[in-house]
């Protein structure tokens, strides 16, 4: 009878983007207390017996059947479409179109604890960016690529739906660059390279958090209901040619001038893990501020920057 209450008392909880290795991790943390449903836009991933896991389009009218059959109790949205990844097309209907369907969704079944995954990125990199950006800041980035805007919109709905709706209880996550094992983002596929491009003249401060360490914000973030939007950022950041050094990688310049130079030569090389579209941010710092993060969840980063260099420096991949 114990047993049959606290299966009954176990939060069900969606949570999307099932194929990252990020979202991965914060299953692992939480399936020994929840029971978990794991949907993905792009694939089906088998995450053992006892979690069900679908590729779905949030936009299907099947998705919904999801909410009727489970009765979530939370949702924690990772499932964010990075910009190296599809169309700008699909891309935009999943980012943008399938999180306004997931926060309708969560508004009309009564979800009662919403977190959404999204990225320092939305600040935009420019050279009169502050030395900590801190919440408050404005998202610059939809002015200054196409390819970003996406991730804005997300973000800007979210806000929408955290202030128009309160019993949802959202928080907003905006990470610095994450890395680590299984991560496959630029940033970490050029740490991880044996030769690596930089911008001729520039090397940008930047900061980095361990996959172990931002799969614990991500849990942090879920069990305390503290609405709002936070960055997640260690307080240390590194130069990013001395991170590289650190990393064991060898460096060769680009061009930095005029613009068109750079973009050209990476689409020549057909180098995806330095896509045009981040260049600012390899060559102005954009430094976030995680202190209010770090103090609401009282998140302390166990993972430091000479550990995940090591990681690097030991398990290089050429490109």
């Amino acid at each position: 009878m114990t047993d049959l209450k606290q299966k009954q008392s176990r939060p069900h909880i969606l949570i999307t983007g099932a194929a990252g290795a990020l979202t991965q991790q914060v299953i692992n943390r939480l399936r020994d207390h929840c029971d978990i449903v794991a949907v993905d836009f792009r694939e089906q991933v088998y995450l053992g017996d006892s979690i069900p896991s679908y590729c779905i389009d949030f936009n299907q009218r099947s998705f919904e059947d999801l909410f009727r059959r489970y009765k979530f109790d939370g949702v924690i949205h990772m499932g964010r479409i990075m910009s190296s990844q599809l169309t700008r097309m699909r891309r935009y209907n999943a980012n943008v179109l399938g999180t306004q369907k997931l926060l309708d969704l969560s508004h009309k079944y009564g979800i009662k604890r919403v977190v959404v995954l999204s990225t320092f990125h939305v600040y935009g990199a420019v050279a009169y960016n502050p030395a900590l950006i801190d919440e408050e800041a404005p998202l610059k980035s939809a002015g200054l690529s196409a390819d970003l805007i996406d991730s804005v919109e997300l973000e800007n709905l979210a806000n929408i739906y955290l202030w128009r709706y309160p019993d949802l209880n959202i928080t907003v996550l905006r990470p610095c660059n994450i890395v680590g094992p299984g991560v496959r983002n630029s940033i970490s596929t050029l740490l991880g390279s044996e030769r690596t491009p930089v911008l001729a003249g520039f090397s940008p401060m930047m900061q980095f958090i361990h996959i172990d360490d931002m799969a614990d914000a991500v849990v942090l973030a879920y069990n305390k209901t503290q609405r709002g939007i936070f960055n997640v950022a260690p307080e240390d950041w590194v130069a990013y040619q001395h991170a590289l050094k650190l990393c064991g990688c060898k460096t060769f310049p680009i061009p930095s001038i005029p613009p068109l130079v750079p973009k050209v030569l990476l689409d020549t090389l057909k180098l995806r893990s330095f896509p045009s579209y981040l260049m600012a941010f390899f060559k102005y710092p954009v430094v976030i501020d995680g202190r209010a993060f770090a103090r609401e969840f009282g998140f302390q980063p166990r993972r430091p920057l000479k550990e995940i260099f090591r990681y690097y420096r030991d398990n290089k991949k050429p490109v």
